[in-house]
């Protein structure tokens, strides 16, 4: 499980570095594509393959989820660690994600997520935590 918040700075040619403590639980291959509320994820391969069997089940006839599909596929690069523990995030991930310098990286169970320090600042704000959790027990979380 991907959890924690870490900070650390991407290079002029675009890598970055992936904690350490994320680095066993990623593996040797894993993808890294578009995430929700204009962040990246990246998946550890099994998560990917479970996932894409997901998107694979949806009806081509639905305009959502060619949509859907269309948004974390096309966008997927599979990626690996280099010798530093870095990857090299493409640039068309960057400019829609926003990375310049500063970014954070987040487990969130399944994923780690790539943000820029400025929209991680926007979409981390959590006033309305108990209004959330309470809409959340229709789906049988309780805390």
């Amino acid at each position: 499980m991907f959890m924690g918040e870490y900070s650390h700075s991407i290079d002029a040619k675009g890598r970055l570095i992936i904690p350490s403590r994320f680095r066993d639980e990623l593996g040797d291959d894993f993808v890294l594509t578009k995430g929700l509320d204009g962040c990246l994820s990246i998946y550890p391969q099994n998560e990917w393959e479970a996932f894409e069997q997901k998107l694979r089940a949806l009806p081509l006839t639905s305009k959502n989820a060619r949509t859907f599909t269309r948004f974390f596929v096309a966008s997927a690069a599979p990626c690996e660690l280099d010798k530093q523990g870095r990857i090299l995030v493409p640039a068309t991930l960057r400019e829609y994600a926003g990375l310049e310098k500063d970014v954070v990286l987040t487990g969130n169970i399944n994923r780690i997520e790539i943000w820029s320090k400025r929209k991680w600042s926007e979409n981390s704000n959590y006033d309305d935590m108990d209004a959330i959790a309470e809409g959340l027990q229709d789906m049988g979380i309780t805390i």
